[in-house]
């Protein structure tokens, strides 16, 4: 009976341990996912921060282009008026 109630208690320790060990094993995963929840974030933010970018660069991209052609069309009318002014003094 002494070597019953020896054995049983090395059991429930043994329970015991293994239960700590679950749940470390289990808080351990939890912080992996944790972990790995937040560096897709991370990466969801940086991608968007870099589509953003983009956009940003496209529309100023836009913006110059539309400078620039409406420098153009000022210098043909420019162009164009001075033409016609010498025609008439003719």
């Amino acid at each position: 009976m002494k070597g019953d109630a020896a054995t049983r208690t090395t059991a429930v320790g043994l329970d015991g341990q293994r239960e700590a060990i679950a749940a470390a094993r289990a808080q351990a995963k939890e912080a992996r996912e944790a972990a790995k929840a937040e560096e897709k974030r991370r990466e969801e933010e940086a991608a968007a921060a870099a589509a953003a970018q983009l956009l940003r660069e496209r529309e100023e991209e836009a913006a110059r282009q539309a400078a620039l052609e409406a420098e153009q069309k000022a210098k043909r009318d420019a162009r164009y008026a001075a033409r016609k002014a010498r025609g008439k003094r003719r």
